[in-house]
């Protein structure tokens, strides 16, 4: 108690004497006086070099330093690529001073060279972002991701996703390498900021793009994590295991082994507790979020094919996986990785529609029961050779192997607006399938010249073969003045194949040197797809499934071939990206049924063009904009005039009249993060119509079975668009407050069918919401966040109603930090859905909390934890578009407790020497 007692008092003395300064100036080259522009600026202490803060000078080289210290002398560094660093020493006995005009010589030494002595916590290089992290102050044991939400202009949410000025990251690497696939949590999660050394952020880009200096993608990032030179070889890991009530597991571990060059890593882990192979808290940060994870609006997501979570069932999952990179040289590099997963997920799903049409309307209601069993095995290798300095050559192959088998049955009832009952359906259906795939991606790029011109060659080809059998009981009864009842008990053998090939070389010529480029381009690409199905009836006699049903069978082959040569101008300078590009698309889609005379073949040629235009008024401020025009050819599905009476309820024919439609793309958008503020700005809007857009054409008759065929329509368009805010600020060395404001904005406008009445629906959808988080140091972090959406749809028909839907969400995340080695988490959610119908849920409370104890010198942990802490976990969502209104409640994960034991171990150190055991 003493020694709190006099940290206490320590602390509220040195902050009672410091004071607030501001120092200022203007950076300028030391020959041509020039200004320069995004150096950077940090005053740090003299005695143990702390930093007190930072900026980045603006385009006429100008920086204010403001910060907060009870120093009275105090060293200024003076940071900028290609330039010697400068430091002056400062009395702050006058707070508030200005330098003047600091003049800084250009480096004689390697540019690379001078990045890496840089003590700056910020360089801006010509397409980099560079973080120092020891200039960045986190909690004892922190993970990059704990690094990440420190970083100015760099947002981290709770699941794990990355946004750098408001634009997603995409991609993770470690030393240049990826680390278990394109998962960016496993890396985060997992990697300590100990063993890092910088952060980089760029623009995404493949290995080919970055090796002939294209520009990359804008719109997402790729962050590089470089490990210590010094610290980059030994072995890290963790492993946990917990249980707890209602039969809820959870068990998993990494392991690491890093030296210089060669990384191997491996994992596993398994629960019944919605988790794709881990789980929520303590694991779930330990090992990510999932590999090829996708995350829907209802909460729910996917991994690998598989549904978690969001109230879409209960998911029992098993993972396993290895991770292996190696250097040979500095010219040839490998990365490889494989993953077996495996799930069981149990659904029960409640469905209430409301079908719209344009003389009434009709009320439908589901059960639906599913339980999946699936398998899969995934094999990803990434191989870099460069031959010599222009010349690089490129692999990536992918295998996966998957097994799939469900049961599923559904009970449907329709009634009309009279609640008079006219027909339902018993549906009984067990199935399964095994599939593999095999991608490959060969790129090789020649340099020549030295102004920046190259020829490249990308050639792909993919192959995949699905064989599925399934075994189906239906009854299904037509009530009214003709009512007939259809039974069916079959079996289905189906196989499917796909084969497609592509080549594409690309040839860029300098006009001007390193500026303005003509590319040439030609692209072919050839497809083959077979989808046979043999169809079965029970025959009573013979108690087996011996006769063909030709009716419902296929025996399809699919041919897809298209060429399309390309030309373009490429002008690039410092602040300036401009590209045109324009290309003719010659396609032809073929389509034969060997049960039947089905043979069809359909030309589609036609332009497709893309202009695209960004402007850097500065090294943090950038605007875009673009064009694109796109040719889409009906799918060979929506073309063939087979009728799929799979469904008897729901009857569809193709239309081999159908016409390829065009869509017409505008966006533009902004991005700004001023250092000196901390302040992030980002805006995008997009507008998209399209002509001879393909929709369904759907009848309904007197007993509500549905006849869907398709046409073409004009003047369908979308608009959509948001614009973000955020601010970082420290009210001291302790207390931060980062907080931001974000509004998400859609309008559609479709062309609709129904009951051959055609008429326009326009839905509008609003979604801002706002968000903060306060952080004491080593004390708590609290993070409110609240959205509200608000949808409407309405259409041109006097006898349709318009609809409006809201929904409020409140979020509240809290961590406490003391005392030192007790960590309580808690995740609050409160959800109030106003319009759903009687006998659904329209509001609920989600309470997630974990108490974590560490020991072992913060080495082991014990974690409770309680799952829905209120018991009140649902999942209700109403949905309505141009043809119905429904509300979906399905099965959710109720509540457990569960005690998690985890361990964490790492021999990393300076050149491999071993650290302390925390034993002992």
């Amino acid at each position: 108690m003493q020694k709190f007692l006099f940290g206490f008092f320590f602390l509220f003395v040195s902050l009672s004497f410091s004071q607030d300064v501001q120092v200022s100036g203007v950076l300028i080259d030391g020959e041509s006086q020039d200004p320069l522009e995004a150096a950077t600026v940090f005053m740090e202490t003299i005695a143990d070099s702390t930093l007190i803060t930072y900026t980045i000078t603006d385009k006429n080289g100008k920086f204010i330093l403001e910060g907060k210290t009870s120093a009275k002398n105090v060293r200024i560094n003076f940071s900028y690529v290609g330039y010697q660093n400068f430091q002056k020493t400062v009395n702050l006995d006058t707070p508030v001073q200005d330098l003047g005009s600091i003049p800084i010589s250009v480096s004689v030494a390697n540019l690379d060279e001078v990045v890496v002595k840089s003590r700056a916590p910020i360089t801006i290089k010509k397409d980099t972002l560079e973080f120092n992290v020891a200039s960045f102050k986190t909690k004892k044991n922190a993970t990059v991701e704990d690094l990440l939400k420190e970083l100015p202009g760099v947002e981290v949410d709770a699941q794990g996703n990355i946004t750098v000025n408001g634009k997603p990251v995409n991609k993770i690497l470690v030393n240049g390498k990826p680390f278990f696939g394109d998962d960016p949590t496993i890396a985060t999660r997992n990697l300590t900021k100990e063993i890092v050394k910088k952060i980089q952020v760029t623009d995404t880009k493949t290995d080919s793009e970055a090796f002939t200096g294209e520009n990359g993608d804008e719109n997402n990032k790729t962050i590089n994590i470089k490990i210590d030179e010094e610290k980059n070889k030994g072995i890290f890991g963790r492993v946990a295991a917990g249980g707890g009530t209602d039969k809820r597991f959870e068990y998993a571990g990494l392991i690491n082994y890093f030296d210089n060059d060669l990384r191997i890593s491996a994992l596993g882990g398994g629960n019944n507790t919605n988790s794709p192979g881990f789980s929520f808290g303590e694991i779930e940060k330990m090992f990510g979020s999932g590999r090829h994870l996708n995350f829907n609006s209802n909460g729910s997501f996917n991994y690998n094919g598989m549904a978690f979570g969001g109230g879409d069932g209960i998911t029992n999952s098993r993972t396993a996986g290895a991770n292996f990179a190696k250097d040979f040289g500095k010219k040839t590099d490998i990365s490889t990785d494989y993953f077996y997963s495996s799930a069981n997920t149990f659904n029960e799903e409640l469905r209430n529609r409301e079908n719209i049409l344009p003389e009434n309307r009709y009320l439908s209601n589901v059960n639906t029961t599913s339980e999946t069993d699936s398998y899969t095995h995934t094999a990803n290798l990434k191989f870099n050779t460069q031959i010599d300095s222009t010349f690089l050559i490129a692999i990536r192959p992918q295998l996966s192997f998957n097994k799939i088998i469900s049961n599923f049955t559904k009970n449907e009832t329709s009634k009309n607006a009279n609640e008079e009952l006219i027909n339902q359906s018993v549906n009984d259906n067990h199935s399964e399938r095994d599939g593999n795939n095999f991608n490959n991606r060969l790129s090789v790029t020649k340099k020549y010249g030295g102004n920046g011109g190259f020829f490249r060659i990308i050639a792909t080809n993919k192959i995949n073969a699905i064989a599925n059998q399934d075994y189906i009981f239906s009854e299904t009864q037509i009530f009214g003045e003709d009512p007939n009842t259809l039974l069916r008990n079959q079996r289905t053998n189906g196989k499917k194949s796909a084969s497609e090939f592509s080549v594409t070389p690309q040839w860029r010529l300098p006009i001007i040197a390193d500026t303005l480029f003509l590319n040439l381009e030609y692209n072919f690409e050839n497809e083959k797809r077979k989808d046979r199905k043999d169809v079965f009836d029970f025959d009573e006699f013979s108690e087996d499934y011996t006769t063909f049903n030709t009716a419902q069978s296929t025996d399809f082959t699919n041919t897809n071939q298209q060429s399309s040569p390309e030309m373009g101008v490429t002008y690039t300078t410092g602040k300036i990206y401009a590209r045109v590009n324009a290309a003719y698309v010659f396609r032809t889609l073929e389509s034969d049924d060997a049960l039947r005379d089905i043979h069809f073949k359909n030309d589609f040629n036609a332009l497709e063009m893309s202009v695209n235009f960004r402007y850097k008024f500065s090294k943090t401020f950038s605007a875009f904009s673009g064009y694109y025009l796109q040719n889409t050819a009906p799918d060979i599905d929506q073309l063939s005039p087979f009728v799929d009476i799979s469904d008897p309820l729901n009857i569809t024919r193709g239309n081999p009249d159908l016409k390829p439609s065009n869509e017409h793309r505008f966006y533009l958008g902004a991005n700004n993060y001023d250092f000196k503020n901390q302040t992030g700005f980002y805006s995008y809007l997009n507008f998209e119509f399209s002509n001879d857009r393909v929709v369904p054409k759907t009848t309904v008759d007197e007993n509500l079975v549905k006849t869907t065929t398709f046409t073409n329509v004009n003047g369908t368009y979308s608009l959509s668009g948001n614009i973000g805010f955020n601010k970082s600020f420290k009210i001291d060395s302790l207390r931060t407050i980062k907080y931001g404001a974000f509004l998400y904005a859609t309008g559609n406008s479709n062309v609709n069918f129904n009951n051959n009445v055609q008429y326009n629906s326009t839905t509008i959808n609003y979604t801002p919401s706002i968000n903060a988080t306060f952080t004491w140091k080593d004390l708590f972090e609290l993070s409110p966040r609240y959205s509200y959406n608000y949808s409407t749809n309405s259409i041109d028909v006097s006898t349709f109603e318009n609809s409006n839907y809201t929904r409020h969400e409140f979020n509240l995340r809290t961590t406490t930090f003391v005392p030192k080695s007790l960590e309580w988490r808690n995740d609050f959610k409160y959800v109030y859905n106003a319009d759903v119908t009687e006998g659904f849920n329209r509001s609920y409370v989600f309470w997630n909390s974990s108490l974590t104890y560490s020991f072992l010198k913060d080495s082991g942990s014990a974690t409770l934890k309680v799952y829905d802490l209120l018991n009140q976990n649902s999942n209700v969502r109403r949905t309505s578009n141009q043809n119905y209104i429904q509300d979906v409640q399905s099965t959710v994960l109720k509540q457990y407790f569960m005690l998690t034991l985890s361990y964490k171990f790492n021999t990393l150190g300076k050149k491999g020497e071993i650290k302390d055991n925390p034993w002992d």
